[in-house]
């Protein structure tokens, strides 16, 4: 044996060639579970290092106590170990600096300063309001179930709670920690890089909500105008959602401050009108289309909850009456040259609300259920036509 072999006692061992570009290449495939994008397009790998037959990845975390932490390492670990070997990794873990988080945020925002919308003039990205002339009708619960229904459809979706004063999105996607002895659940934290939040995933929909910022989920929120307004231009300028195909929004019943703001940062975003079969309750969903209108924004069609269900011996069980929604449709048709259509009668379901309760949507848990049908019928529409260049400007003012 040559005394300058590789195999010769005493010798150094003699590296794989470009094994350090084959792992560096590798860990592209490494993606954050928060930004959804891949850690080395965000600068979380620092550097790729062998030497003696033991590969060093460093990896900088964007924020201290990352709660994707643990994820990323295991990731990044058997992500190296696919290439150098397994046992021949350590994966050296830092913190980014102030400047590496804000190079990153500012890639991911294309450059765009922190207090302008991701959803301004060339969007793509369909934006829907999904609002009610008043509360209880089940808009949260449809905004919800809306969601999933798309993002099992493959779409990349968002929602905003601008629900200030009644959030339950969070409960109703999941994103809640359960309390301790009988205590209620808290909803889960969004994480904050720089001035940048990330949303909480459930379902594959990204999620922000006041809920996730009030210490205790019970705690009544007590803010006028001014807070409401400078609260909705946060969630659309400072939480980072990526490329989004549809963005909803469950705004809060009536025609107040928060729908009035969002009429000025959104004027061209799109509006379904929830409500219910009761006649009597049209004059009040009639008000928050007409009031959209006001703002710019088109009327997309209304959805009818809490209709009538089947029952076993195959009468039809009217709670609310009927009649409701076509009758809302009717009259903001009234005048306009494309009429609005009723999207869908969703009817009155057990299975819709226990799904809310327990955090799993009935288009999941339940996907046969009349009322689940009923909702994946109007996300198969809004599926459709999810993206395209058409209307795509939405003309977003911060004033």
């Amino acid at each position: 044996m040559a005394a300058d072999s590789p195999l010769s006692p005493g010798a150094a061992t003699a590296e794989p060639a470009g094994i350090d570009a084959r792992v560096g290449a590798a860990l592209s495939r490494v993606i954050d579970p928060e930004i959804r994008k891949p850690i080395t397009e965000l600068g979380m790998v620092a550097g790729v290092h062998t030497g003696n037959g033991h590969t060093t990845v460093d990896l900088l975390l964007t924020i201290a106590g990352c709660p994707a932490a643990r994820q990323i390492e295991r990731d990044v670990l058997e992500t190296a170990e696919s290439v150098a070997g397994a046992g021949h990794v350590t994966v050296s873990v830092g913190v980014m600096t102030r400047e590496q988080r804000r190079t990153m945020t500012e890639k991911l925002r294309g450059g765009a300063a922190a207090r302008t919308t991701q959803f301004g003039a060339g969007s793509l990205t369909r934006v829907y309001l999904v609002t009610s002339g008043k509360g209880g009708v089940g808009k949260s619960t449809i905004t919800a179930n809306l969601a999933v229904a798309l993002a099992g459809r493959g779409l990349k979706v968002g929602v905003v709670d601008a629900d200030v004063y009644g959030f339950s999105i969070p409960g109703l996607l999941g994103l809640v920690t359960p309390g301790v002895d009988g205590a209620k659940g808290t909803a889960v934290k969004p994480t904050r890089v720089g001035d940048m939040i990330l949303p909480p995933i459930n379902y594959d929909v990204k999620v922000i909500s006041i809920g996730m910022f009030v210490e205790d989920g019970g705690v009544a929120v007590a803010w006028r105008g001014p807070m409401l307004h400078r609260t909705i231009t946060q969630f659309l300028t400072e939480v980072y959602f990526g490329d989004l195909d549809v963005l909803l929004l469950d705004l809060p019943p009536g025609t107040g401050d928060v729908a009035i703001s969002i009429g000025q940062l959104l004027p061209q975003a799109e509006v379904i009108v929830v409500t219910t079969p009761q006649p009597a309750a049209a004059d009040i969903a009639e008000r928050s289309g007409v009031v959209a209108r006001q703002t710019g924004q088109t009327i997309f069609g209304v959805i009818e909850n809490m209709s009538g269900a089947l029952q076993p011996d195959g009468s039809l069980l009217e709670l609310f009456g009927a009649g409701g929604g076509a009758e809302v449709a009717r009259r903001l048709s009234a005048g306009q040259d494309t009429p609005v259509p009723l999207l869908a009668s969703v009817p009155l379901s057990v299975p819709l609300r226990t799904g809310g309760d327990d955090g799993r949507p009935v288009v999941l848990s339940d996907p046969l259920d009349p009322a689940a049908l009923a909702i994946d019928a109007v996300a198969e529409r809004l599926f459709s036509r999810a993206r395209g260049l058409s209307g795509r400007s939405l003309g977003v003012s911060l004033k």
